[in-house]
């Protein structure tokens, strides 16, 4: 299924030229895993690979709308459908201005619940940690951020400083060498 995966991001998700990025960096590649996410095949694939990287003491999956949507619905589902179900959260990067004016939707689990944070494409980081920040600030445990690509595009104790474990599914070095395989095939 690795492969499989592998294969569809470098057909339907990268691309080389000038681009910037949403961190307003600018790189000669550009990986975009919305056409991954959103397609059924896709997303079986990634939320499959994913769960083997959740513990099996988490109580949800969170995210930064709207990069991982899909991502955290859909580890959701799977999680009810192989082991137990988990909760998912989806973090806006405003609390809403009306209602309830919430920050985090989703099924709330109790204070001190242990989360694992996902995410499309981790580039500088930034974006992870802050979904991370928000769940902590809820009184949630997370150490823990489960990415489909990492372009390793961060600094080096990054993850570390913030007591924070990252898994890849894929780095921007593998999908670099998987394209370039599939140019020679």
């Amino acid at each position: 299924m690795e492969d499989e995966l592998l294969k569809y991001i470098v057909d339907k998700c990268y691309k080389e030229g000038d681009y910037t990025l949403s961190s307003g960096e600018k790189s000669k590649y550009y990986v975009n895993c919305k056409p991954l996410t959103l397609s059924g095949q896709g997303l079986y694939y990634c939320s499959t690979l994913i769960l083997d990287h959740i513990d099996k003491d988490i109580s949800a999956v969170a995210g930064l709308t709207l990069g991982a949507d899909p991502l955290v619905s859909a580890v959701a589902m799977m999680s009810y459908q192989t082991w137990r179900p988990l909760d998912a959260l989806i973090i806006r990067k405003k609390p809403k201005g009306h209602g309830t004016l919430s920050q985090v939707e989703g099924p709330l689990p109790p204070e001190g619940s242990k989360i694992t944070v996902l995410e499309d494409v981790t580039t500088t980081g930034a974006s992870a940690l802050y979904a991370v920040d928000i769940c902590r600030e809820l009184g949630y445990t997370v150490d823990r951020v489960v990415t489909i690509v990492d372009r390793k595009n961060y600094e080096p104790f990054l993850w570390h400083d913030h007591d924070l474990e990252l898994k890849s599914l894929f780095t921007l070095d593998d999908i670099k060498s998987g394209n370039q395989a599939h140019v020679r095939t």
